[in-house]
């Protein structure tokens, strides 16, 4: 072979024109990928171009009869570092990703990084000294490095199990605690963690301080979409009723959700507390779009506005407001005479009441206590021993009859009608649960009011009786309890009726 020949062979080793066309095909493939960096295709550009090089200074040494053992191992070095490096982007930034398999950058650059030593072993055996009489004879310096290093090692070691357990990812949103800030984590390095914040502020985070603190990711629940909850608080006027408040701002948010906010779970507001002069009331929604925050809570709080606005419910007014009223008697009569029409036009409601003298309803008026129940409570239980009567006002309320999952509804009572006549008359335990199914104004009689007035109008208690006969016929025809003689036998039970009421009341003539 001629030199010619020589440094030919030497220029176009068989390796070198692999790496040659690993590079041009890499970068062909590579040319419309958006996950591969363009710094890593510069990188391996670079190492090509130096394995190029040293190989032409080996060419250029054998040429003037120099000794290319120095350029050859350099040579063999960058091949095998273009090689690491070219696989690592086909494999890592290419092939992976288009699979859907996106391996951690610590794990990517462990596995760059044991190649790399794998490659400088094979150079070092090939250069003729060993790296294991290197790494014993330099044990105690290894040593004083880690100690001196120990928190940067942490800060390594614990990017690493962030990584690998892949308890926090590229995107979420965390903070490390009550007080502290919260940003999306745009990068996890092998010594910190960087989170922007929504004040486009970044953050850098050691590793090691991040696997040692509780860390909250917000919006992630298994098998759910990724929102995290908001408290909008508002304050109204404790006087009135908490089911309008409650009724007027669910329809108003529920209604239309407001960009970023989440249909499921819907919408709710809560009464939290009853201050001195106000009732602290909370929405609470779910946002899903966690990189914008205040905008929703802006429009959740302009809807609350209009919706009491829309309503008549008026927001709280400061706890140190005076209110100044001049006291009259004209004021205090005037309230005494509307309490009064009040509770008359309650009782003229009620047929059952309706035909009492005027001085006898005034006198019943007098002893009735007022009850006002939220939608959704019970007025009474099934088996309960009160002994009260309630005329409705206002408001609708619904009689069930048995308990639990065999409860089920057999009438509904609107304004003008009333209940609890039985335990009233008799005494005898409730009959049937009755609930309020929306806001409800009742008026309570109880036994000991009502005994004076039977006493003055007997008459009354036959009127009672025949209701009474009524509702227990329907009551026993819900339960199923289906007697063909219930009608012939109807005033049979009335008079029946009519026998205990005296009795229970301690009346001798009717």
């Amino acid at each position: 072979m001629t030199d010619v020949q020589a440094v030919l062979a030497h220029v176009w080793h068989a390796w070198s024109a692999v790496l040659v066309a690993a590079f041009v095909l890499m970068r062909i493939a590579t040319r419309s990928a958006p996950a591969v960096e363009r710094s890593h295709l510069r990188a391996a550009g670079g190492l090509v171009l130096a394995q190029l090089v040293a190989v032409g200074i080996g060419a250029a040494q054998l040429t003037t009869g120099y000794e290319t053992l120095v350029a050859d191992l350099i040579a063999l070095s960058f091949l095998w570092l273009a090689f690491i490096s070219i696989g690592s982007i086909l494999v890592f930034r290419l092939v992976l990703p288009m699979l859907g398999m996106l391996l951690p950058r610590i794990l990517i650059d462990l596995f760059t990084a044991v190649m790399v030593i794998v490659a400088f072993i094979a150079v070092g055996k090939r250069a003729g000294f060993s790296i294991a009489g290197l790494i014993t004879t330099s044990a105690v310096l290894t040593a004083v490095i880690g100690f001196s290093l120990q928190d940067t090692l942490g800060n390594v070691m614990g990017g690493l199990s962030v990584q690998l357990d892949k308890s926090i990812k590229v995107g979420d949103w965390i903070s490390l605690g009550a007080g502290q800030p919260i940003g999306r984590v745009s990068e996890i390095r092998w010594r910190f963690t960087a989170i922007e914040t929504r004040n486009w502020d970044t953050i850098i985070i050691p590793n090691g301080m991040l696997v040692k603190s509780a860390v909250t990711i917000f919006g992630q629940r298994t098998g759910a979409p990724v929102q995290t909850r908001r408290t909008i608080d508002f304050h109204v006027d404790f006087r009135t009723p908490p089911t309008e408040v409650i009724a007027a701002v669910e329809a108003a948010v529920r209604a239309d959700p407001v960009p970023g906010m989440a249909t499921t779970p819907a919408p709710m507001v809560l009464l939290m507390a009853i201050q001195d002069s106000y009732a602290q009331y909370v929405v609470r929604y779910w946002l899903t779009d966690l990189p914008s925050d205040d905008p929703p809570d802006s429009a959740v709080r302009t809807r609350i506005w209009y919706a009491l606005r829309r309503a008549g419910i008026p927001m709280s007014i400061p706890a140190q407001a005076v209110f100044l009223t001049t006291e009259s008697d004209a004021r205090e009569e005037r309230k005494v005479v509307e309490e009064r029409d009040q509770r008359q036009a309650a009782l003229a409601s009620v047929d059952l009441f309706r035909a009492l003298p005027e001085a006898v309803r005034d006198a019943l008026a007098q002893q009735l206590v007022f009850a006002p129940f939220g939608a959704g409570e019970t007025v009474t239980h099934e088996g309960a021993q009160d002994d009260g009567l309630f005329m409705i006002v206002k408001g609708e309320a619904v009689v069930r009859i048995g308990t639990g999952t065999d409860q089920r509804e057999v009438a509904r009572l609107t304004a003008g009608q009333f209940f609890g006549e039985m335990s009233l008359m008799t005494g005898e335990a409730r009959t049937a649960s009755v609930l309020a199914a929306t806001d409800l104004t009742c008026f309570r009689v109880d036994s000991g009011s009502f005994k004076a007035i039977l006493r003055a109008t007997p008459s009354v208690a036959d009127q009672i009786a025949e209701v009474l006969v009524q509702r227990r016929s329907a009551l026993t025809a819900a339960r199923g309890e289906h007697d063909e003689t219930k009608r012939k036998r109807a005033e049979t039970a009335k008079q029946d009726l009519l026998g205990r009421i005296r009795g229970f009341f301690g009346i001798t003539t009717l």
